[in-house]
């Protein structure tokens, strides 16, 4: 929607509407693929409630360009008309988000732009995702008649322009506007965005452009999280998923080293399970990496609590749950950068867990707490206890070898048959044998015409 049209579109709002509401939607902070969801809802609030204006309150570094473009779309899609207010900085994804609004509004000092895509150490991305990025820039900029050109170079600093003429017929030169420059991103002060064209007016606070629209302030509605948005993009925030990541790998590590179903491996299970669920709510994860999910617990859950020791089931369910966090953490569109973001964190929760797991499991597990959590009792002889065969009533007794013993063979004796070792001579079948001693529920025995002790 153009200038015009939004204008007309507004003042036919004002004048045939007995009550006008302005809907204003947040965006602060990190952009998450939480933010989505909250926005959505809050535009389609605002088109059940008929609002005459969306304002958009926008105060971002940037963040996850997949969660910019829903955004942009579910912007672009509404047919209210939509105002952007920059208060202070709509940086990188914040940049993209403002251009999908009719018009746009900053404060004195404002800045818009810097959108070229990074991950997470700060590196420019691959030409591929810098392409898509500066298309997505470009088409928004011009879906609201604005300049594509100084759109694609907020993202791209390989582009120059000489000059640009406005709409109201003045030239700007490279020596006006630094990101004209070859090897220099755009990124537009306030003053120079009024311009250039991309802002319509500078107001100091949302109150100050609510009442120049001819609104009251009593006639706003401010979109505001529920609890379970804010659980969501918490548990999605990139600092405190890997977190979940070593919490819930640290509880079945733990597991595997505990009789039983215990604490440990409960609390690992709740973890992955909150780090997927909340993932799978704001889209990251679909149903197929769920099922790989539930199986590769299920197989290490048999493997804890059926199959002795750590074997292909466990290794196999591990495998099977490491498969579906990483593709869960690429996102819907993934790119390369995506792909070593993804590496990246889980390779930092599967060594942190690693690495916390022998550093703490002697510590905790020799500790008091522990102790009350999982009861651990002893098996003491005392108490009835032994992992003896019961062979040491056979010492001294005499039998009938019933195999070559070489050393290894089987024995006879009182009309039993038991495995045997010798002391190292050879003793033929049918020879008389003596029980020596007892060696780890093995017995010893030696020809009995020419026993040792």
């Amino acid at each position: 929607m153009n200038k015009i049209n939004f204008i007309l579109y507004f003042l036919i709002s004002v004048v045939f509407s007995s009550e006008q509401t302005v809907v204003i939607i947040p965006i602060n902070g990190d952009i998450d693929m939480g933010l989505p969801y909250v926005v959505k809802r809050g535009i389609e609030q605002a088109e059940s409630e008929d609002a005459k204006l969306i304002i958009f309150d926008i105060d971002t570094f940037g963040g996850r360009v997949d969660a910019a473009t829903k955004i942009k779309d579910s912007i672009l899609g509404t047919k209210i008309p939509t105002i952007a207010f920059i208060n202070r900085r709509a940086i990188s994804a914040g940049a993209l988000i403002s251009l999908s609004c009719d018009s746009i509004y900053m404060t004195s000092g404002a800045t818009i732009g810097a959108a070229t895509a990074v991950d997470l150490q700060g590196n420019k991305g691959s030409e591929k995702v810098i392409s898509y990025m500066r298309e997505e820039m470009a088409s928004t900029a011009e879906a609201n008649g604005k300049s594509r050109e100084i759109a694609a170079m907020m993202v791209d600093e390989s582009l120059e322009l000489d000059f640009y003429v406005t709409s109201s017929g003045d030239t700007l030169y490279s020596t006006d506007i630094e990101g004209f420059k070859v090897d220099k991103l755009i990124t537009l002060t306030t003053k120079d965005a009024l311009k250039i064209g991309f802002a319509n007016e500078t107001f100091e606070n949302i109150e100050s452009l609510i009442e120049y629209l001819g609104f009251d302030n009593n006639q706003t509605r401010k979109i505001t999280s529920t609890w379970s948005e804010e659980l969501v993009r918490f548990l999605t925030n990139p600092t405190v998923a890997p977190l979940l990541m070593s919490l819930g790998f640290l509880g079945l590590l733990f597991e595997v080293k505990s009789p039983g179903l215990g604490f440990p491996g409960i609390a690992g299970i709740i973890f992955l399970t909150l780090f997927f669920g909340s993932h799978f709510l704001v889209g990251l994860a679909d149903i197929i990496e769920i099922i790989l999910l539930f199986f590769g617990i299920l197989l290490v859950i048999l493997e804890i609590l059926i199959i002795p020791g750590f074997g292909i089931a466990g290794i196999t369910g591990g495998g099977l749950i490491l498969w579906s966090i990483f593709y869960m953490l690429l996102g819907e569109y993934p790119s390369a950068q995506d792909y070593n973001d993804a590496y990246f964190g889980l390779s930092i929760a599967t060594i942190g867990a690693i690495a916390a797991g022998i550093l703490l499991f002697k510590i905790i597990t020799e500790s008091k707490y522990y102790s009350q959590i999982i009861e651990f009792k002893p098996q003491r002889k005392q108490d009835g206890y032994s992992i003896s065969k019961g062979f040491e009533k056979f010492v001294g007794k005499s039998g009938i070898s019933t195999t070559d013993l070489r050393p290894s063979g089987k024995i006879n004796i009182d009309n039993q048959i038991f495995q045997a070792i010798s002391t190292g001579d050879y003793i033929n079948k049918n020879s008389k044998i003596i029980v020596l001693r007892i060696d780890e529920n093995q017995m010893v025995v030696a020809m009995k015409d020419n026993k040792t002790t």
